[in-house]
Formats: C-alpha cells, structure tokens, sequence
C-alpha cells in the first residue's frame, strides 16, 4: 500500500497553487500517495506557503501526531525548511529515511470566563491584552506566588518556538527550541510611581504554571464587570468578557517536525533574523 502523503494549500499565491500541484505529480511518480485535503492515516503532512499557513494548519488539524515539514512561499519560514528547488532532493531523502524528527512542545490556556471555561492550544504564544484601548490591568501569579501587579498594554506568553515571533519584536530572548520552557514578556509596561510593572522577560521551567487575573480591583472600584480581555494565539484569537482567570502552561502533546541534515536552528536565525 502506498504511503499517504497530505498536501496543504491554501491558495493564497499562485506560487502556492502551482508548487502544490508539482509536488503531488512528484509524489506520485516516486510512489506515494498525495491527497490535497485532509486524510486520515496520512503519513507525513506537508504544508506549502509560509509559517502562517503551518500554523493555521496545525489548529484545523488539530495538533495530529503525524509529522510535518513545510515548503515555504511565505517571509521568514522558521517552520518552513524547504524550498521549491529542494523538492527533488526532499523526495529522495524522505524515501531513504534520511531525517530526523524534531518535537516541539504545544502550550495550553485555560479561560475562565463568564461563558464557562474554555481550553486553547498553540505552538508559538498567546497574548494577552484589554479588549479595547485601555491600559490593561493584570495580577499575574507563577506557581501559587502573586509576582506582579501588571499594568500595560499586554503579555506575552511564548514557547521556545515562538521565541523569534512576537516575543522577540518585544525583545524578548531567543531561545533554542531544544529547551522546554515558557517565555512571559511584556508588552509597553507601564513604570511610574503610580504603576510598577515589570520590564524585561521572565523565564519559567515546565510544570509552573502562569497565572493572570485581567482587572483584579475591579469589583472594589465598582468598574464594569461585563469589561473584554482579548486572547490570541498563534495568529488567532478572541474577545473574552468578565474573565475570572487566563491560566497557561506546557502541554504534554507536541509537534513533529522533519528535518534534514542540513538543517540547523542557529543558522536560521543567522539568515532570518540577524544578518541580512
């Protein structure tokens, strides 16, 4: 029986259209089977656009255990490895077992709002902020301690993945996605004499969970309970109202992705992000 192969295109290039159709003929010449929407008992999922489009995948899917590798069409690509000039070489790789698999661990986010509870899972981070343009209020617990009484635009809660996302606009460290850990970074805090909000990121280890309370005096300044927090992740999100509780942490559940040898994070970010 020949092997499955998933191809995701979103249609959003030409270029995307065109690369998917070439690599489904190549696919099939060198034996396997490519579906062009999701199939069950894919072996390998492959994602043509940019990390974008690998994201928003990884949320239709919902996080399948099958493996990922991506064509990218997009900017940056962090996510996506090869190129359309690499497709020959990736077919013949792939066949021959020549890769490794890398795990990326997802994050989990917890909101206790007036609609009930609702649980989220990203790759790269989720943000936090005030529904509207307000200056955001946020105790903000690690663990069981109350570490921070946070005032400012937002917060940013990322994996070692999405460390060279949104977290490093922010400034925030790059991490090697090797490490298992959660990166809070904030976003414009306010320091004054009125408002001392911390400025520089914090780094967390697994099983110690972040903890943020949107607007913790409101119910003693008689402030409007009904108030929105808004909750993206990974590029998408929602408006949340009377939120009682954002609770994220590592999950158990991760990602795979294929790599080849010649692949390296180190310099990816050298070429992506610090030298031109």
């Amino acid at each position: 029986m020949r092997k499955i192969i998933n191809i995701v295109d979103y249609g959003r290039t030409r270029d995307c259209a065109r690369i998917a159709d070439l690599l489904a003929s190549k696919l099939t010449a060198a034996g396997f089977q490519p579906v062009r929407d999701k199939a069950e008992g894919a072996s390998l999922i492959i994602v043509v656009g940019g990390d974008g489009s690998f994201l928003r995948t990884l949320r239709r899917y919902d996080f399948p255990p099958a493996p990922f590798v991506g064509v990218n069409t997009g900017h940056l690509g962090f996510f996506q490895e090869l190129s359309e000039a690499d497709l020959d070489s990736f077919i013949e790789k792939y066949k021959a077992g020549d890769f490794a698999q890398q795990s990326y661990r997802t994050v989990l986010c917890a909101i206790d709002h007036a609609g009930g509870t609702e649980t989220l899972r990203g790759l790269n981070e989720f943000v936090v902020k005030a529904g509207d343009s307000r200056l955001g209020h946020f105790d903000i617990y690690i663990g069981e301690n109350l570490v921070s009484k946070f005032h400012g635009d937002g917060l940013v809660i990322s994996t070692a993945a999405g460390s060279t996302a949104y977290n490093y606009a922010l400034g925030g460290s790059i991490v090697d996605p090797r490490l298992d850990l959660l990166q809070l970074s904030p976003i414009a805090p306010v320091n004054t004499t009125a408002y001392r909000s911390f400025t520089s990121g914090v780094i967390l280890p697994p099983g110690l969970p972040i903890r943020i309370i949107p607007d913790p005096d409101s119910a003693d300044d008689n402030v409007d309970a009904g108030r929105e927090t808004r909750v993206a992740f990974d590029g998408d999100g929602a408006l949340y109202t009377s939120v009682r509780s954002i609770e994220v942490g590592l999950s158990d559940q991760s990602v795979t992705l294929l790599r080849f040898k010649d692949y390296e994070f180190w310099r990816t970010v050298k070429q992506k992000l610090l030298m031109p």
